[in-house]
């Protein structure tokens, strides 16, 4: 396991093909479909497809990508997903992140992501962040407001024609 970044609740590490069960499990959670959309990834396999063409290939290209939260508390279980990837519809570099059902609410995604973003301005050098999210998600956008970021305006970056909110932030 390459270790990223350790906060008081969590391991940061990066994703693997061996995390494919994970990742099958959260792209099919009720708000990953709502929010952020349905990827049609039924099987591991698919799921291994999935990792090679997005994360697993922004490690190799942007040298950053969505890592896995492992809570120290449960034996390392893995928990949900933060981190950072560049878009060729963003003029900048977004945070994102994703928790299974039963730890949403919990402050993962705050603690995850204020680590990511000190690593964001540390490690990566970036010196602003980007934050996309649906309107409708309340959750959300709370905690984008939360770490900093600032509404800048409404976009439309992506063939589904979704309106998104962007918000950004300078580190």
């Amino acid at each position: 396991m390459e270790l990223i970044a350790e906060t008081p609740r969590l391991i940061i590490a990066k994703m693997t093909l061996d995390d494919a069960p994970f990742m099958l499990e959260l792209l099919n959670t009720p708000n990953w479909i709502k929010y952020i959309g349905d990827r049609n990834v039924k099987t591991v396999e698919e799921a291994e497809n999935y990792m090679k063409n997005g994360v697993l290939k922004s490690y190799r290209e942007s040298g950053f990508g969505f890592y896995k939260l492992l809570l120290k508390e449960e034996g390392n279980k893995t928990i949900g997903t933060c981190g950072l990837v560049k878009r060729e519809q963003l003029e900048n570099v977004d945070i994102g992140f994703a928790m299974l059902p039963e730890y949403e609410g919990k402050g993962f995604g705050m603690e995850s992501s204020i680590e990511i973003m000190a690593l964001a301005k540390t490690r990566f050098k970036l010196h602003r962040i980007a934050a996309i999210v649906q309107p409708d998600n309340p959750n959300s956008i709370k905690l984008i407001e939360k770490l900093g970021l600032t509404f800048i305006k409404r976009i439309t970056p992506f063939e589904d024609n979704d309106e998104l909110l962007l918000y950004l932030k300078e580190l």
